[in-house]
C-alpha cells in the first residue's frame, strides 16, 4: 500500500476534524488503496495550539507559511481548512502544483472563486472533494434512494432547516465570519451551503428562487487577535457586515417546491439541520441531532389521510454505516462522517474517478447562494 502525503492548511477545529479523519481511515477501511500519512501542517495562531495540536497529532513538520504546504515535494493532498478567504488562493496554487484537494465548503467567498478553484482542478488533472459532510449520513443516503425510487410518488415540496445560535450572543466578537471581504457572505456560505447541497443531493437541482435575508445583530465589538470564534468581543464597535438568517423559496429542475431557513442567531437551536420531502404517495424527514433515524411515511393502499411517519433506523446496509457500527441504530457521529468523505477522497485519487461530494458540487451551491444574494438585493425572483 502507497502512503497519501498529507498537508493540512488551517489547524482550527476542522483541521484537526480532518487530520483525525484520515489517520482512522484504515481503522474503518482497511481495503483503502491509500495510506494517509500526516506530513506537514501549517496555522498562523498566536500561541503554541498548533504545535500541541501537531505533535498530538504526530506530524513531520510544523510550517509556517501556506506556501510552503503547497510547494513541499512530499505531499500529496492538501487539505483547504482555514477561513473563506484563503480557499482560493491555497486550493488554485495546490492544484497548479498537482497537488489533490480536500476543501471545505464553500470554497471561497463567492462562486467566481470557487470557480477558479474548479478551472485549476480540471487543468491539473487532481481530484477534489468538498466538504458536504452531511450528505454521507446512512439515513440522508437512504433518503435519496427512497426518493429516486419513487417511494414518496412524485415530489411535490421539500422544506430545509439550518438553525444554529452560534452568533445569537451580541457580546460575542466580530470575528472573521461577520466581515465580507473574509467570508464573502454571513449563513449563507456557512450553512446555506450545506442546505442547498442536500436539496440538490436528495431532491433535484435548483431552478428559480426569491430570497429574504436580515441581520438581526448589526454590530459587535472587534475581536481580539486570534481568539476563538465563541470569544467576547473586546474593541470597538463595528458592523456586522453579512447576513444572520435567510428564507428563501424554491423552485426545483423537477418542477416541486421547496422552503429553504437558515439562521445563525437562533436561541434556544442547537444544530437543527434537518429535511423533509413530501410527495404524492409518501414522504422523508431527517433531523441532524438524530442522526441515525429516517422518520417514513407511505400512503400504501391508498391512505392518504392517516399515512403517519414511521421511524427507521439506519443499519449495516444504510451507507457507509457497516464501517464503523455492527448493528442497526449503534449510532455514528460528526467525524465519522468526515472518515467517509476521506475514504470517497482517496478513492478518487487512486482511481482518478470523482467519488462522493466534489469541488463541482461546491460550485453548484456556491452559484446558488450568489443567485440568493441577487434576489436580496433586486427583490425577486431569480433564476439559475
Amino acid at each position: 500500500m502507497e502512503d497519501l502525503r498529507v498537508g493540512i492548511v488551517g489547524f482550527g477545529w476542522m483541521g484537526q476534524v480532518h487530520a483525525r479523519a484520515l489517520a482512522r481511515l484504515l481503522q474503518h477501511y482497511p481495503d483503502a488503496p491509500l495510506r494517509p500519512r500526516l506530513v506537514a501542517v501549517v496555522d498562523n495562531a498566536p500561541d503554541d495550539r498548533t504545535k500541541r495540536a501537531a505533535d498530538a497529532f504526530g506530524f513531520e513538520h510544523q510550517l509556517t507559511d501556506w506556501s510552503d504546504v503547497v510547494t513541499h515535494d512530499q505531499i500529496d493532498l492538501v487539505c483547504v481548512t482555514g477561513p473563506n478567504f484563503i480557499h482560493r488562493d491555497v486550493a488554485v496554487a495546490a492544484a497548479e502544483a498537482g497537488k489533490h484537494l480536500w476543501v471545505e465548503k464553500p470554497a471561497g467567498r463567492s462562486s467566481a472563486e470557487t470557480a477558479e478553484i474548479v478551472a485549476a482542478v480540471e487543468a491539473a488533472g487532481v481530484q477534489a472533494a468538498a466538504g458536504f459532510n452531511y450528505r454521507n449520513v446512512p439515513a440522508v443516503e437512504r433518503a435519496r434512494e427512497i426518493v429516486a425510487g419513487g417511494g414518496v410518488g412524485t415530489v411535490e415540496h421539500t422544506i430545509v432547516r439550518f438553525l444554529a445560535d452560534y452568533s445569537a450572543d451580541p457580546d460575542a466578537a466580530l470575528s472573521w465570519r461577520f466581515q465580507n471581504a473574509f467570508a464573502g457572505s454571513g449563513v449563507l456560505g456557512d450553512l446555506v451551503s450545506h442546505a442547498v447541497d442536500l436539496v440538490q443531493h436528495v431532491v433535484a437541482p435548483i431552478d428559480e428562487l426569491v430570497v429574504d435575508r436580515a441581520t438581526f445583530i448589526p454590530q459587535r465589538r472587534e475581536a481580539v487577535p486570534g481568539a476563538m470564534h465563541y470569544a467576547k468581543g473586546a474593541g470597538d464597535h463595528a458592523a456586522v457586515e453579512n447576513e444572520d438568517y435567510v428564507n428563501a423559496l424554491l423552485r426545483l429542475a423537477d418542477g416541486s417546491r421547496g422552503v429553504l431557513e437558515a439562521s445563525r442567531t437562533a436561541v434556544g437551536e442547537q444544530n437543527t439541520y434537518g429535511f423533509e420531502v413530501h410527495g404524492t404517495e409518501g414522504a422523508v424527514a431527517w433531523d441532524f441531532r438524530r442522526l441515525n433515524e429516517l422518520r417514513v411515511a407511505s400512503a400504501a393502499e391508498g391512505n392518504h389521510l392517516n399515512a403517519f411517519y414511521t421511524t427507521q433506523y439506519a443499519g449495516p446496509g444504510d451507507g457507509d454505516l457497516a464501517a464503523f457500527q455492527p448493528g442497526t441504530n449503534n449510532p455514528i457521529g460528526f467525524d465519522d462522517l468526515k472518515v467517509v468523505e476521506a475514504r470517497r477522497l482517496v478513492e478518487s485519487i487512486a482511481t482518478g474517478k470523482p467519488v462522493g461530494a466534489t469541488i463541482h458540487d461546491a460550485l453548484a451551491a456556491a452559484i446558488v447562494v450568489d443567485a440568493m444574494l441577487q434576489s436580496s438585493e433586486q427583490r425577486k425572483w431569480v433564476k439559475l
